[in-house]
């Protein structure tokens, strides 16, 4: 099978990596400014590692050190830092430096033009709000803050260069992933429209799909074993010790969970990540960069400690002898913070089919499952909110 070159970009350990690799690609590049990543990456791969921030990343280092030719890159393909846009963060947007990041990824898109590319980011970028703009982007001061303005920026400006973009909220699960993870991933293209890739799995197996994999399936032949893991706090050990599978702080007595939970038992919302014990019988809730912070805790199902570095390996599909390096703290960050596999290889292989024209927009029309708990929030359900936002002539988000 024909390999089809690739660049990464914020490539972390590889999850989407490994996963576009499976699909058919080569990864003849990889940029990451993370000590402790870059040398996992180099501790398994032979891939070349540049060790900068973007921002001080030419477009022809990237050709230099890939060896690509220019005018015959395939992918370029990167999950850009995303706090500055989560929901669960104060959505700063592009006055984040993190948020700029975004503008170094079409920097390289433009520059080097790939065929392709993939995008992927957090559910808060379909809201964040430009709070700020770098010079070279006050076209777009009048929708500064806007909901969904940051969307807007990013469509229109790759856009500009010629490609066409397909985006969806995609939870994991839906493609074999045994963990409930929600991300928005953009495919762009030089030419037609790629349609999103069709789930495979559903949680009940509906309409010929596969059930979701389990978190037993993922790491039931694990157990027993020596594993790698921070201890749980003991104040999380004394309460954990009263929680079965399954359940969280909400099982406890109204006094105990008073004193379990503290200031944040008044806090508002479901504070469903405390003091949580997770299911075997179905996927992981998506892994966070620690397991055993108060409010985003991954407790075993039964044993009384968090999920593993092992176990967090397996949920987002790494190979059993990828080896990571770092102290654990960075482990559980660059697990916590990869595209799962086999998300990646969906996309990636949603690609390859569409450079062998085997894709239709039927691959839409004809799918039954929602790609996520949030429906089809698709590029084309989407296209009248944003279009809102930017109202050019004669240029059509």
């Amino acid at each position: 099978m024909k390999k089809y070159n690739a660049i990464s970009l914020f490539s972390g350990a590889m999850g989407l990596d490994l996963g576009i690799e499976d699909a058919g690609f080569d990864i003849k590049v990889c940029v990451e400014m993370d000590r402790w990543a870059a040398e996992t990456i180099r501790r398994n791969t032979n891939i070349p590692v540049i060790e900068k921030d973007i921002k001080d990343v030419e477009s022809e280092e990237l050709l230099r050190v890939s060896g690509i030719e220019p005018g015959t890159l395939d992918l370029v393909v990167g999950g850009p830092p995303c706090q500055a846009f989560s929901t669960a963060g104060k959505q700063r947007g592009f006055s984040d430096i993190r948020g700029g990041c975004l503008v170094q990824f079409i920097r390289v898109v433009a520059d080097l033009r790939p065929r392709y590319f993939i995008l992927e980011n957090v559910r808060g970028i379909l809201s964040a709000r430009l709070n700020y703009l770098p010079p070279e982007f006050k076209e777009y001061e009048s929708i500064k803050n806007n909901n969904g303005s940051v969307l807007s920026l990013v469509l229109n400006e790759v856009k500009k260069h010629g490609y066409s973009v397909s985006y969806a909220l995609l939870n994991a699960a839906n493609y074999g992933v045994p963990e409930k993870r929600e991300r928005v991933v953009f495919i762009g293209h030089l030419g037609d429209r790629v349609p999103i890739p069709a789930p495979s799995h559903s949680e009940r197996g509906e309409y010929n799909t596969k059930k979701w994999v389990t978190l037993r399936e993922a790491i039931q032949d694990l157990q027993g074993k020596d594993m790698r893991y921070i201890p749980l706090r003991p104040k999380a050990q004394r309460f954990m010790s009263l929680i079965k599978e399954g359940e969280n702080w909400t099982s406890l007595s109204p006094e105990t969970a008073r004193e379990a939970m503290g200031k944040a038992y008044e806090l508002s919302g479901g504070k469903t990540g405390f003091l949580r014990r997770l299911r075997f019988d179905e996927p992981s809730p998506t892994l966070v960069t620690s397991p055993t912070m108060p409010a985003t805790q991954l407790c075993h199902p039964t044993d009384l400690r968090p999920l593993s570095v092992e176990e967090y390996a397996r949920i987002q599909q790494f190979p059993d002898n990828w080896s990571f390096e770092g102290r654990i703290e960075s482990i559980y960050k660059q697990i916590g913070n990869a595209v799962p596999i086999g998300l990646g290889k969906a996309v990636g292989e949603q690609i390859i089919r569409h450079i062998n024209n085997e894709t239709s927009p039927k691959d839409e029309s004809d799918n039954l499952i929602p790609y996520s708990r949030y429906l089809n929030s698709t590029d084309e359900v989407c296209a009248k909110y944003h279009r809102r936002n930017i109202n050019l002539k004669n240029n059509k988000l």
